[in-house]
């Protein structure tokens, strides 16, 4: 009896500690943001391309500072009650952060008027340095409709590393609407505004930075 007892409790002992380290739940479905590339490039632009793509221009793409609640890498919903939540069961394929400052490389990598663009955490590594809040990045709800509208608002700067100096500002805040409540359009929606709102510090960067050249350039 003594030794019938010790081969139970021995057999109830390994279900337990199996339990412990099984895990029956479905792992996240992980989303990824990619840089759109334009479609074309309007004839009255070549001349303008053509030129930028010479410029000298060194920019570091710094790490991205991100508001409380979406400085993870869960997907954000935003509620008519203001109350914020994630949707379940899925993730961005890193912390936002991460995701974001590697699609503004990308986004800018598009753009012919600068040279080398790269993610660094130093603002010296680079002749010049974009910095970028993320200030809204999220799926809102209305009390009225089905699907969400993601809302995307970045603030940017873009500076000389030698002296600091704040030679741009950059305020995209893009709004784009979900083609229905489903998870994959809600993330084409994302992409779509993350798109728009990157592409615009992107052409506003190489403008203000082809400009500070020229202005370089004929004071010298």
């Amino acid at each position: 009896m003594k030794r019938m007892a010790l081969v139970l409790l021995m057999a109830l002992l390994t279900a337990c500690a199996g339990s412990l380290f099984k895990n029956k739940l479905a792992p996240p479905t992980m989303y990824l943001l990619s840089a759109t590339p334009p479609s074309s490039t309007p004839p009255s632009s070549t001349a303008d391309s053509a030129k930028a793509q010479v410029a000298p221009i060194d920019l570091a793409v710094l790490k991205l500072r991100v508001r409380a609640g979406l400085d993870t890498d869960r997907i954000a919903a935003l509620y008519p009650d203001r109350s914020m939540d994630y949707f379940a069961g899925v993730r961005w394929s890193g912390p936002l952060d991460e995701v974001l400052q590697d699609l503004a490389v990308q986004q800018l990598h598009l753009n012919p008027g600068l040279r080398n663009v790269r993610a660094d955490a130093s603002v010296f590594a680079s002749v010049f340095w974009l910095e970028i809040e993320v200030a809204d990045f999220q799926a809102e709800y209305t009390a009225g409709g089905s699907a969400p509208t993601v809302h995307v608002r970045l603030l940017a700067r873009v500076g000389n590393a030698g002296d600091r100096h704040v030679l741009g500002r950059f305020e995209p805040d893009i709004h784009e609407a979900a083609a229905d409540n489903r998870m994959t359009a809600i993330v084409d929606a994302y992409n779509r505004a993350a798109d728009k709102a990157l592409g615009e510090i992107a052409a506003g960067t190489a403008q203000t930075l082809s400009q500070t050249l020229s202005q370089t350039s004929s004071v010298k």
